[in-house]
């Protein structure tokens, strides 16, 4: 059964993924465009956008292997986003405290999103050309 598009708003890891939607385009908002060649802010908030998607994606369908497959991609985005804000702190593109607060943000979705991974039903899956 889908869960209904209200189900997900509720669930705390969502919800802490939109905060790091609003934090990370709040401080790239504050990057001197001038400093950021390599276009860093368009990285981060890329990151930032696909957090939720995959979150989304994953309770979409409740397939074990999508699930999984959806939680790499979220925790491979929020790893980036980590190593983005020390680049960010390294090349000065923004306050170090501004910095400070997305790096506690995501490390916040980090302790929800290993909660949440953990309730993974490995039963509950289907096999595909792609099962290993």
């Amino acid at each position: 059964m889908l869960p209904e598009t209200n189900d997900i708003n509720h669930l705390p890891l969502y919800k802490k993924a939109l905060q790091i939607i609003e934090l990370t385009t709040m401080l790239t908002g504050t990057f001197d465009k001038q400093k950021d060649q390599l276009n860093i802010a368009g990285q981060m908030l890329s990151n930032a956008h696909l957090i939720p998607a995959k979150i989304a994606g994953a309770e979409a369908g409740d397939l074990y292997s999508l699930r999984i497959e959806n939680a790499l991609l979220i925790k491979i985005a929020a790893r980036e986003l980590m190593s983005q804000t020390t680049l960010c702190k390294h090349l000065k593109l923004a306050n170090v405290d501004y910095i400070q607060l997305l790096r506690e943000e995501v490390e916040q979705f980090r302790v929800l999103f290993l909660q949440w991974a953990r309730g993974f039903d490995k039963q509950k899956d289907a096999s595909d050309e792609w099962t290993i």
